[in-house]
């Protein structure tokens, strides 16, 4: 692979040296770098011309709407949000939902790091393990406030599944036919999630999933790879 060039927006001048230097010896160098988004976009209005921006991202309206204007004054530039160690996928929805084009923790593998950039220059969408099912699937309402299904970092798959089990009514035989796995298993993982939610009953569980982003569609736990299609990544995850 030539040598990519990468825009790397930061406000943390520590953490853009020690990126810079993890690079070192690699197909991916740093050739600027700035503290905001806003200088970011000044910077490439100057007519430079990276192919990636790595950019620091909190999810707030006004990274929100600079992202989302940087896409469009830049769709030939693959943009790679650099996240602060939270799984919170309304923060992942909405860095999609500008134009991101990968989703990444800071506390990421140097090797998964730029295993990631490939994949990005090859097409693909590329986000963290964990969040890929909830995102892929439908299920997240991305116009939901940021923290609205942060207790859902806590939450496994399985239990996630569960909920959604709950959300359609089912009752345990059900949802242990349709997740093959025993009726006993259910009532285990079902005890696991009443208590991290802190809910009394299942009632209260379907509400709190619902109040969380959670439907009761029947949607997919996996996505399914296709050209262009989103990668789990999870290395560092």
């Amino acid at each position: 692979m030539e040598n990519v060039e990468i825009l790397l927006i930061d406000a943390n001048k520590l953490f853009r040296e020690g990126l810079k230097r993890l690079l070192d010896n690699s197909s991916f160098s740093i050739s600027a770098e700035a503290d905001s988004l806003q200088e970011g976009i000044i910077h490439m209005e100057t007519g430079m011309q990276p192919k990636v921006a790595l950019v620091e991202f909190d999810a707030g309206n006004d990274d929100v709407t600079l992202l989302h204007q940087m896409r469009e004054r830049f769709p030939d530039m693959k943009l790679v949000v650099l996240a602060a160690t939270t799984r919170n996928i309304h923060h992942l929805a909405r860095c999609f939902e500008a134009g991101a084009d990968a989703y990444l923790l800071k506390n990421i593998s140097p090797d998964a790091l730029k295993q990631s950039l490939k994949l990005v220059l090859l097409g693909e969408k590329v986000f963290p393990t964990r969040l890929a099912a909830l995102l892929v699937s439908g299920q997240v309402d991305t116009h939901k406030p940021a923290t609205a299904s942060a207790d859902l970092e806590g939450l496994s798959e399985r239990e996630v599944q569960i909920l959604r089990c709950l959300l359609n009514g089912h009752p345990n035989k059900v949802i242990a036919k349709k997740l093959n796995i025993t009726e006993a298993t259910v009532k285990v993982h079902l005890k696991g999630v009443l208590k991290k939610i802190n809910a009394a009953n299942r009632t209260q569980a379907a509400i709190w999933a619902l109040n969380n982003g959670l439907s009761a569609e029947n949607a997919p736990m996996r996505p399914r790879r296709s050209p262009n299609s989103a990668v789990e990544v999870g290395h560092g995850y």
